[in-house]
């Protein structure tokens, strides 16, 4: 942790040391997602920091957002081809699963949920279709619905099950995961003292703010480092 941590401060602060980096371009990383994501590119979202932390490592990094408001993993799956195969990258970031479990609520407007069946069936297709693209996949599990330490959101029970899909997910096809879910609940239980609905990692109980950005954005750079893109594994 103490490494990790000198690491990231590195990487957000700027490295001046002699050795030149390569020119090329040899890492591409496509974030692939909903709002959360589409909202990640804007300057202080966590997919913009990211990119701002990786560019002082050289540009033989490329970042490209590729989120949609409202997006499941059904709508994933429908433009992985145009959206992030054609791109070809070296790693997609998946973070879908809040609208999965969140359109159960917006069922007066004509939208509905995805059945746990059909979202784990829907995200194993994904992962395959960008492995065999040779990509690399860093698969998130769904964050929060609100923000409560008590266990009165609505949709903690249903997001920690689509959690549980995904991690098992990752795990039998071999993809890296970034539990945003644990470590959300975590840094909650201490930061959210007053039970608070929002505003602590989200300014609406779903959207990062920028606290939450940051925090995304350091856990997500956490995954990248064990992945070994920026030291060599040992």
């Amino acid at each position: 942790m103490i490494i990790f941590s000198f690491f990231l401060s590195l990487i957000l602060i700027g490295c001046s040391g002699e050795q030149q980096m390569p020119q090329k371009v040899e890492n591409r990383i496509v974030f692939f997602g909903d709002s959360i994501t589409e909202l990640g590119i804007k300057p202080n979202g966590y997919v913009s920091i990211i990119k701002d932390s990786l560019s002082s490592l050289g540009p033989h990094f490329e970042i490209i957002g590729a989120g949609i408001g409202g997006n499941k993993v059904t709508d994933l799956q429908n433009r992985v081809t145009n959206d992030v195969l054609a791109k070809t990258p070296d790693i997609v970031v998946i973070y879908i699963g809040i609208n999965d479990v969140w359109h159960y609520a917006f069922a007066s407007r004509g939208l509905s949920g995805t059945n746990k069946g059909v979202y784990e069936l829907e995200l194993r297709s994904l992962i395959k279709k960008v492995h065999a693209a040779g990509a690399r996949v860093i698969l998130c599990t769904p964050s929060v619905i609100g923000e409560k330490i008590d266990g009165t959101n609505e949709y903690d029970t249903m997001l920690d099950e689509y959690s549980e899909i995904s991690r098992s997910v990752a795990r039998e096809t071999g993809s890296a995961l970034c539990d945003l879910r644990k470590v959300f609940v975590q840094y909650l239980k201490a930061n959210n003292p007053a039970n608070a609905e929002k505003n602590i990692l989200t300014y609406d109980g779903v959207h990062l703010n920028d606290a939450g950005n940051r925090f995304v954005a350091q856990q997500i750079i956490g995954i990248l480092d064990g992945l070994g893109l920026f030291f060599p594994q040992r």
